[in-house]
């Protein structure tokens, strides 16, 4: 499952214009906020794309970046934002 750079950003607690913005600074995304190697992070970012026919401007392709669950942790690392841990649950099969 993948997850939109919008709803990355407010998993960790940020804009998601600051999420780009930062990516672009640490050299993840490229000026068209797609991954700028994504041979290297294809476990992490990965491009969908779309399309539709426009009326004038006929078929198009637009293209968006996607994080994936596994992209989440990796990307609060890279950023060097912290997580906070859930609260720890008690485990039910623990009956002593």
């Amino acid at each position: 499952m993948s997850h939109s750079l919008k709803d990355t950003a407010e998993s960790l607690g940020l804009k998601h214009r600051e999420l780009m913005k930062r990516m672009r600074e640490k050299g993840l995304l490229d000026k068209f906020n797609l991954p700028a190697n994504p041979e290297m992070t294809k476990l992490y970012l990965v491009t969908r794309e779309f399309r539709y026919p426009h009326p004038r401007l006929g078929m198009q392709y637009p293209r968006s970046t996607r994080v994936t669950d596994a992209g989440i942790p990796w990307l609060a690392d890279k950023l060097g934002i912290e997580r906070q841990m859930p609260e720890p649950q008690a485990d039910p099969r623990d009956v002593a």
